[in-house]
Order: structure tokens, then C-alpha cells, then sequence
């Protein structure tokens, strides 16, 4: 079925073909209708199967002939990577309509988003925090909202979210079309949907999330301490051009990250401790091919999205198969192809059973010819978690010592000028500095 038979505005079919899009993906062919309809639709869609523009494709069809300055449509998503990709491909879909958007997520000043909500933009693209932020403020009213897209609501389970989610549905009108997007269905997120959604159509909801078709799926067997070496290895041999890296603590991801620019690799990284204008320059400088190699931990499993991504690599095997589906998923997006390995160890195949469990599937093992799987590591790449806690210890030990010094030494100089100023100072032909009288009297002492 061409995009055209779904009976969207000429401006956005006209976009669509721009972009070089010539058929819906299941999930959009299935929901598009709906949506354009009205309908609260539920939808449990795979990561990397198009339903950005199954949710974003009715709303502006709904919003390009309607009076400007009124936020008629809220999309909320779990990261601020996530945020930016959905303002992203909203402007690219809407680049022939007077349709406009903002995201609003944290890690950078809320003046701009606080005037994008003061104006009143089409479309907001929100992480809940943030917006919760706004929300509290008397400036942020929602009160002419009339669409609300709930994506990677599993996601936002996982992180934590659902507290703020109930705390903003409060701040929005009741009367609204909601479209409700998860990957999985676990029990809380079945039950938020009972509260959002007037007699949904449902969409795949019963089908398990597995990785898509078009992944190449293989398992690397090598000691953890290896790990590091065998990565090197496969870039320097070809067998990956680019590639995205999972790693399980984001001291793994800054010490894998050292160790591939050591190297000569040219690699970023991004986890949660890096500010965002270091996260959004790390994800374009990988995009547009200045970085070999994009090291992160799960925070950009489901926020990141690369054209013609080839490979993603699982440097630590998951711990849950629901990430394992979400980090593979950002490659072999929207029907491509691409290949999804994984680095396991002795201590992480019992979990690697449990991936395996759950897709059905046994992964097929790959030893690499020529590497020498007994070698001694240059040096480990994490360093053993007591070590790590007792050196943190020591850090603040001192930041407390030297905190001390400092009141002490404070302390000290507040005295010696309470002492100066009343040590003489004021007496008849005294001398109001530190310094001898003209009479030649002593220096006065400092208490």
C-alpha cells in the first residue's frame, strides 16, 4: 500500500516522498487510519519499526489548516535524545506546513522552552520532569490541548516516570484523542492504560516484542577482561565500519571510551553524567561520520536514531531482555538491515539464556580467527568496585579536610581584624591601620 492511499494532507505526502518514503511499515499502514479517525489508539510496536510518524502523520494532518498559537498536541517521551529525534523528524515531516514544535527536557535553561510554552507552539515534545517544571509555573497552561502521544511508555515505567505522568495528565484537559505507544506491556502499564484511553483500538498488543527481521544477530565468547581488545580488534580488521556500544555502568562507558581513542579510535561517548550540550555533540558528531564509535550506557537505547546504522554492539550483555530488544533495535530500523553482537562472558551466559528464552531463538557463536583468547589484558578496564568506593571515599576525605583548613583559616582572618579594629585603633593619635603610630608605637598585635 503507497502512503498516498492513507489520505494525508498533499503537504505531508509531499514530504514523505522528500524523505524517501514510498510505503507505510506495518505499524503505520495500521495506525495512521485510526488516528486520522480520532480514535485513542494503544499500539505495542518494536523499537525501529516507524511508529514516530505513525503518531506525528495524523496530528499534523489534524493541526496544518487550524488557527496558530494554541499547544493542541503534547508528546511525551523518556529522554531528552528521544525529545530531540521526535522534534527532529517532526520538522523534517512538517517542512511545508506552518506547523511548528519545541522540546522541552532538562540538562539545559528553560528561558527558551518557557517561551515556546509562553507563545504557544503546535506541538510540544516533552520529558516529564521538565515539563512538570513548567507545568508548576503560572505561565504553562495546557488548556487547549486536544492530542497526547504517550511513546516508550515501558521506558518511562523503567526509569521511574509514572508518578510525574499522573502528575501531568492532572494539568490537561479530559476531553482529548490519546495515542499510547510501549514496546512492551508489563502489568502498571496495562493499568495506565486503563485510566488514559476511551475504548482504544489496539494494535499488536499481544505480539511479543522480538528484534527486527533485518538484524544479524551473533554471540562473541571472551573473558571480560578481553572484551576491550576484541572490540579493537573487529574495527581494525573491517569487520564493523561504525558502530554503537552498549556497556552496562557509565564507568565502563568512559573507560572503554579512553581506551579506543588510545587507540586511534575515533569515539565519543554519552551517559547520564555528561551535561547535555556534550550528549547532543557526541550524537552528532557519530551521526554525521566525525565519530568511528558511540559508547553509551542504556540511556539512548530508544533515543537514537542513525541512518543506516550497521552494527550495534552489546559490550555487556543485558540484564534484562527487554533491553537487549531496545539496544539491537537501533539498527535494521524501518525494514533495513544490520547486525547486533554481543560480547559474553563466563559470568554472563546465564543472562544471555535468558535473552535467548525470550526470543525464541539460540543466538549462533562467532570465534574470531587470529585473536589470542589467552592473552594478558594491557589493563583491566574496570577497575574492582571496592577500589572504586574506597578511592571515592578518599576523595572526600580530603574535599573535607581542605573544607576545614578553609573555615579555620576564615575563621583566623575574621579574628585578626576584629583585633585591628579594636586594638587601638580609635585612640587619640592612634593609627588606624597595621602599621606603627607617627608617635613610633609598636605594631599592634594580632590576636
Amino acid at each position: 500500500m503507497p502512503f498516498s492511499a492513507l489520505k494525508l494532507h498533499p503537504d505531508l505526502l509531499k514530504a514523505v516522498r522528500e524523505l524517501g518514503f514510498t510505503r507505510p511499515t506495518p505499524i503505520q499502514a495500521e495506525a495512521i487510519p485510526h488516528a486520522l479517525a480520532g480514535k485513542d489508539l494503544l499500539a505495542c510496536a518494536t523499537t525501529g519499526s516507524g511508529k514516530t510518524a505513525a503518531f506525528l502523520l495524523p496530528i499534523l494532518h489534524h493541526l496544518i489548516d487550524r488557527p496558530r498559537r494554541t499547544t493542541r498536541a503534547l508528546v511525551i517521551t523518556p529522554t531528552r535524545e528521544l525529545a530531540a529525534q521526535i522534534l527532529e523528524d517532526l520538522n523534517d515531516l512538517a517542512i511545508h506546513t506552518p506547523v511548528n514544535a519545541a522540546a522541552v527536557y532538562g540538562g539545559v535553561g528553560m528561558g527558551p522552552q518557557e517561551h515556546a510554552i509562553r507563545t504557544s507552539v503546535d506541538v510540544l515534545i516533552a520529558t516529564p520532569g521538565r515539563l512538570l517544571d513548567h507545568l508548576n509555573r503560572p505561565y504553562a497552561k495546557l488548556t487547549g490541548l486536544e492530542y497526547l502521544v504517550l511513546d516508550e511508555a515501558d521506558r518511562m515505567l523503567d526509569m521511574g516516570f509514572l508518578p510525574e505522568i499522573r502528575k501531568i495528565l492532572r494539568h490537561l484537559p479530559a476531553k482529548r484523542q490519546t495515542l499510547f505507544f510501549s514496546a512492551t506491556m508489563p502489568p502498571p502499564i496495562a493499568a495506565l492504560t486503563r485510566e488514559m484511553l476511551r475504548h482504544p483500538v489496539t494494535i499488536n498488543v499481544e505480539r511479543q516484542a522480538t528484534p527486527a527481521v533485518g538484524i544479524t544477530q551473533a554471540v562473541y565468547p571472551v573473558r571480560q577482561e578481553l572484551k576491550s581488545a576484541l572490540f579493537l580488534e573487529l574495527l581494525r580488521r573491517g569487520t564493523m565500519r561504525e558502530a554503537l556500544v552498549f556497556t552496562r555502568t557509565k564507568h565502563r562507558t568512559d573507560r572503554l571510551h579512553k581506551f579506543l581513542v588510545k587507540h586511534g579510535i575515533a569515539a565519543e561517548r554519552i551517559h547520564g553524567n555528561r551535561s547535555q550540550p556534550q550528549r547532543t555533540a557526541a550524537l552528532a558528531g557519530f551521526k554525521n561520520g566525525q565519530h568511528r564509535v558511540l559508547v553509551a550506557t542504556d540511556i539512548v537505547a530508544r533515543g537514537i536514531d542513525v541512518t543506516a546504522l550497521g552494527h550495534v554492539v552489546n559490550f555487556d550483555v543485558p540484564a534484562v531482555p527487554d533491553d537487549y530488544i531496545h539496544r539491537v533495535g537501533r539498527t535494521a530500523r524501518a525494514e533495513a538491515k544490520g547486525d547486533a553482537f554481543t560480547f559474553v562472558s563466563p559470568e554472563e551466559e546465564g543472562d544471555l539464556k535468558s535473552i535467548e528464552r525470550a526470543i525464541g531463538a539460540r543466538l549462533p557463536r562467532v570465534t574470531v580467527p587470529d585473536f589470542d583468547y589467552l592473552a594478558r589484558p594491557e589493563a583491566p578496564l574496570e577497575e574492582p568496585h571496592a577500589k572504586r568506593i574506597a578511592a571515592i571515599r578518599a576523595r572526600k576525605a580530603e574535599d573535607r579536610l581542605r573544607a576545614k583548613a578553609n573555615a579555620e583559616r576564615r575563621a583566623a582572618h575574621a579574628t585578626a581584624d576584629a583585633a585591628r579594629k579594636s586594638g587601638g585603633g580609635h585612640k587619640p593619635g592612634g593609627h588606624r591601620g597595621g602599621g606603627p603610630s607617627r608617635r613610633g608605637g609598636s605594631r599592634p598585635e594580632r590576636g
